[in-house]
């Protein structure tokens, strides 16, 4: 089965400006992502770990133009994305979404939920009726555990999770094969934490998602990734079957990494 995503030597770097830098001195640029190579198979999860600031956010943006890079990024064994113009690139944005990691300031405050879940079908499918698209909206909230009674409510009227389902809805109603993580729980309460992600893995198991799914929390990837890659300063330093490399990982930095993570509440025993 050949991958689903395959990423040749990525590169996104920036340009660094300086007080009194004149027009003819010597650009200077920031590595954020630098040469960077995975797969992702089709159905599976690939973690994206590392402390903050390693390039993991930039990396996601990246693979889909939101930021410029360079490399290849081989969709479906069959197009380059970064060698797309946005024009071209447009078709693909339905088949590769994203869920942010701040859930309220991902939502446009002015829209209701049913028109922000609705926007992608009027973007990417304008052949679509309104009847339709009512029904499509409907059905995604069901299936997300929104209830009908909520759809003509603002942003500001929904919890944290709340929001961050909204978000998964507006995701998916484009029925996308791939969805791009970034950090979606981690300004989430706990509890609510491990709501959103049995959302995600039911999800995956029910319409065959692909995910890419970029934390700083080793637990959370251990437990809902099939491989995972470990960066640091922009480069990948480790990466593997996530059981594998948490397990026995090789990189001094996977094994700094593992040993200052908390460690997970243990389940009371009782007497």
């Amino acid at each position: 089965m050949s991958p689903l995503l395959s990423v040749r030597d990525l590169h996104v770097r920036f340009p660094i400006t300086r007080a009194g830098d004149m027009p003819w001195t010597k650009p200077r640029y920031l590595h954020a992502v630098n040469g960077v190579s995975f797969d992702l198979e089709p159905g599976k999860t690939l973690g994206v770990v590392g402390e903050s600031g390693c390039g993991k956010s930039t990396l996601a943006r990246g693979l889909i133009q939101m930021v410029p890079a360079t490399g290849q990024v081989n969709w479906r064994g069959e197009t380059d994305l970064l060698s797309l113009s946005p024009r071209q690139m447009k078709p693909y944005r339905s088949e590769i979404q994203m869920v942010f990691q701040d859930p309220l300031a991902s939502l446009n405050p002015r829209m209701t939920l049913g028109q922000i879940i609705a926007e992608p079908l009027r973007t990417h499918r304008p052949e679509i009726s309104a009847k339709e698209r009512r029904a499509r909206v409907a059905q995604m909230m069901k299936r997300v555990g929104l209830l009908p009674q909520m759809i003509n409510r603002y942003p500001h009227e929904f919890s944290g999770g709340q929001c961050q389902r909204i978000g998964i809805a507006r995701a998916l109603i484009v029925e996308p094969k791939l969805l791009i993580c970034d950090e979606p729980v981690s300004a989430l309460d706990v509890s609510i934490q491990a709501v959103v992600l049995n959302l995600l893995v039911d999800l995956q198991a029910k319409l065959g998602l692909s995910y890419l799914f970029v934390s700083h929390d080793l637990h959370v990837v251990r437990l809902l990734c099939d491989h995972v890659i470990v960066m640091k300063d922009g480069e990948i330093v480790e990466q593997g079957p996530v059981q594998e490399v948490m397990n026995t990982p090789q990189s001094n930095y996977t094994k700094m990494l593992l040993a200052a993570a908390p460690k997970p509440p243990q389940r009371r025993q009782h007497s």
